[in-house]
């Protein structure tokens, strides 16, 4: 805690309740103008403000539910437990949401909105949350939580140097963006007349890592699973390692290599990158295949892969129930096209030019991050 601060508990200084579900809510959600906004997790997206919602409730619903204002704060109680959002609506709340008010008007909205949100205050609703599966708050552990309250105009001043650096993050996201997009508006430029197509059999080998998922060190080969496969980038966060010893016994089936295009087969289903550069050997665990091949130029493969065309053509053939996947001999028959290897090396050079703007423009992200968390652990931590 910062010394020249004061700090109460949060239930001293704001009203905290919990929401409620008019039952069975169905009946109660209406399409009339006169409709009470129904305010659920769906409607918050990574912004500290909830601004509108998808659907509505009859006002008589309200008698059932919990009226919030514009400028209450809802914390989410479960799932994603304690994350903040302002609102900037009214509306009602069920039982998955807490709400509180500043009665008093103590605080910056956004200097409480960063304090709720910064990891210190995570970690101490995460200490309180009870449950199995599923971690819950209640509003009594909430109110039981200590919050600082420096002078409005410090408050104000903390929150607008935070502002700026979100804005700089939130630009920089923009821009990774952007250039993504410019790598699928090219493929879309260059490929999308329609060329013939071949089995992904036919063109690749199909490297399928199924088995018994090994014994993890501390430190070791990297251990890459489905968590490190993003869209068109491997993030090595979380990292796992395997020994030396169990590399040489699990890897059977095939060795990768810097390049090969990986391809995630459920948990999530359709994530696609290739391999970038490691300094060791590696790992490859289950619920990813990796595909090689002398056909193809690997960028080309690898977004070929990524198209909403080709999206389509496994969520047709996918399987499971509570988590999509696709069986490799089924990945196998898939098509893609084929269009001349002169084409596909000079998206691959586009590409590697777009990815060098990304990496500059990622290192300035992660830079601006690096700052934002420094300050809020130094205000918050």
């Amino acid at each position: 805690m910062k010394r020249n601060w004061k700090y109460k508990k949060i239930g001293d200084v704001c009203l905290v309740e919990r929401g409620g579900s008019p039952r069975p809510i169905e009946s109660f959600i209406t399409d009339d103008s006169n409709g009470i906004n129904w305010i659920k997790i769906g409607d918050a997206d990574e912004s500290m403000y909830i601004t509108k919602t998808a659907q509505k409730i009859k006002p008589e619903g309200m008698k059932k539910s919990r009226y919030v204002q514009p400028g209450d704060f809802l914390l989410s109680n479960s799932m994603s437990f304690g994350r903040p959002y302002i609102l900037k609506i009214d509306g009602c709340i069920h039982d998955g949401w807490l709400v509180l008010r500043d009665e008093n008007h103590l605080f910056d909205k956004r200097f409480l909105y960063y304090y709720l949100s910064s990891k210190s205050t995570y970690n101490k609703f995460r200490m309180m949350a009870v449950g199995g599966v599923v971690n819950n708050l209640n509003s009594e552990m909430v109110r039981k939580v200590d919050v600082p309250i420096p002078d409005i105009e410090e408050q104000q001043q903390i929150a607008d140097l935070l502002d700026k650096i979100n804005a700089i993050i939130d630009s920089r996201k923009l821009q990774m963006v952007y250039l993504d997009d410019l790598i699928k508006a090219r493929f879309v430029e260059m490929f999308g007349d329609g060329y013939p197509e071949d089995a992904l059999v036919n063109l690749c080998n199909i490297i399928d890592y199924r088995g018994k998922t090994p014994e993890k060190v501390e430190s070791g080969l990297p251990f890459i699973t489905a968590k490190n496969v993003k869209m068109h980038q491997m993030n090595m966060e979380p990292r796992e390692y395997i020994s030396k010893e169990t590399y040489d016994k699990v890897m059977v089936r095939g060795f990768p290599k810097e390049g090969d295009v990986v391809f995630t087969t459920e948990a999530p289903l359709g994530n696609v990158c290739r391999i970038p550069h490691f300094d060791t050997e590696f790992y490859i665990g289950q619920r990813i295949v990796t595909l090689q091949t002398e056909k193809l130029i690997p960028a080309y493969l690898e977004y070929a892969l990524s198209t909403e065309e080709f999206k389509q053509k496994y969520m047709g053939k996918s399987s499971g129930s509570t988590v999509t996947g696709i069986r490799v001999r089924l990945l196998e028959q898939l098509t893609i096209p084929v269009p001349p290897i002169d084409l596909q090396k000079q998206f691959a050079d586009f590409v590697t030019q777009i990815n060098k703007s990304k990496v500059v423009v990622q290192k300035a992200l992660d830079e601006a991050q690096l700052l934002f968390d420094s300050l809020m652990q130094k205000y918050f931590g």
